[in-house]
């Protein structure tokens, strides 16, 4: 995991500035998504039915479910050090241009694109973060991802 002190953060601009390890997207990961959000469309909890009919061979994530491991994701990736606080200010892009199986391992690389400071106390940074999938191609995820770093 790379650790960049906040003030020197600008100093990383436009550089991938870490990437987290794999982590396994499980069948029983995607039903408890699909149980917290009422999502139970087949093609992610109908195990059977998906590697027959889907056209991926096999159950697959929430696109959703995918995004929303960005968090834990760029935190084994990287570590802002000296902010009172870290909070997630949304997104600008996101795409999801291949469907993860399950059972498929991901992981996140993260690069800093743009870092501004809005006032005294709060910097505001833009990362791009891709998730890829083992063995695959196409990444499941290109999000345009904001943190809002609250000054001590």
């Amino acid at each position: 995991m790379t650790s960049i002190a906040l003030e020197d953060l600008p100093n990383h601009k436009g550089k991938v500035v870490g990437q987290s390890t794999w982590k396994n997207v499980s069948q029983e990961m995607i039903q408890a998504f699909a149980d917290a959000t009422g999502d139970h469309q087949w093609i992610h909890v109908d195990v059977e039915r998906a590697k027959k009919e889907a056209p991926w061979g096999a159950p697959v994530a929430h696109g959703f479910l995918t995004l929303s491991l960005i968090p834990q994701l760029n935190q084994q990736a990287m570590t802002v050090t000296g902010p009172a606080a870290t909070i997630n200010y949304g997104m600008n892009k996101v795409r999801l241009p291949a469907a993860v199986k399950s059972g498929s391992d991901i992981r996140s690389t993260v690069e800093l694109v743009d870092i501004q400071d809005v006032d005294e106390k709060r910097v505001l940074a833009t990362y791009k973060t891709v998730i890829e999938i083992k063995g695959e191609d196409k990444p499941a995820v290109v999000a345009e991802n904001l943190a809002m770093y609250v000054k001590p």
